[in-house]
């Protein structure tokens, strides 16, 4: 059953909190606009996952803290590394799980590092480009 993209998250300075756009662009050097558009990856995070953060620690961490690019509803990332995928009209290839890191906790709060190992999102691969928008489809597998 496929997912949906509930949030896109983009921001052009590394420094700068991403803010909340209706779609973007991905060529084939990566989201048209943000900060990592030369890296050739697409980030993504399951809102599912930050929900249970939020339940199991009291802590809140919002999409845009996350620094992911893109909010998924419905859909497992995890499960998705080594499988090719599409986001609205993108298609890529699931690379490895996006685990927080030292930075992430110090630009946001104490206790997102170890809260967040093994479901702060996954890091992909763009295949082909196109556009996502919020409410597109988040579907897995692609043939081909």
């Amino acid at each position: 059953m496929p997912g949906s993209v509930e949030a896109i998250h983009i921001s052009a300075v590394e420094s700068q909190l991403p803010h909340a756009v209706e779609a973007v662009e991905v060529s084939d050097d990566g989201v048209v606009g943000d900060r990592y558009s030369e890296s050739r990856d697409l980030t993504l995070i399951e809102a599912e996952a930050l929900e249970a953060f939020h339940s199991e620690t009291g802590i809140e961490l919002s999409a845009a803290e996350s620094r992911r690019q893109v909010l998924t509803r419905g859909i497992r990332l995890n499960d998705l590394v080594g499988v090719r995928f599409r986001v609205g009209e993108v298609e890529c290839v699931g690379q490895e799980w996006c685990e927080p890191c030292n930075h992430l906790q110090s630009v946001t709060r104490e206790g997102v590092l170890r809260g967040m190992v093994h479901r702060a999102g996954l890091r992909a691969d763009i295949v082909r480009r196109g556009r996502i928008a919020v409410g597109d489809e988040v579907s897995s597998p692609v043939d081909g």
